[in-house]
């Protein structure tokens, strides 16, 4: 292989930094979506419980006491 001129080299130098810059982001925004979507499926999860707890109060509503019904104020 012949003698890479120094302008060539400073090139292809700044060229690898460059990707490796832009390998070490693509890897930080992989880890960032990973636990978005964690985070995502872990409310999903809450909001499907939530929506069986309302439904379940909702059957029990007559189990309720009276004492619940009182204004905040008494």
């Amino acid at each position: 292989m012949e003698h890479l001129p120094d302008d060539i080299a400073e090139r292809l130098t700044e060229l690898e930094i460059k990707s490796s810059y832009a390998d070490d982001l693509l890897e930080q925004l992989n880890m960032m979506i990973y636990r978005q979507q964690q985070q995502i499926d872990s409310l999903i999860l809450q909001v499907t419980q939530l929506k069986q707890q309302s439904q379940n109060a909702g059957q029990e509503g007559a189990a309720r006491s009276l004492r619940d019904e009182l204004p905040p104020h008494y």
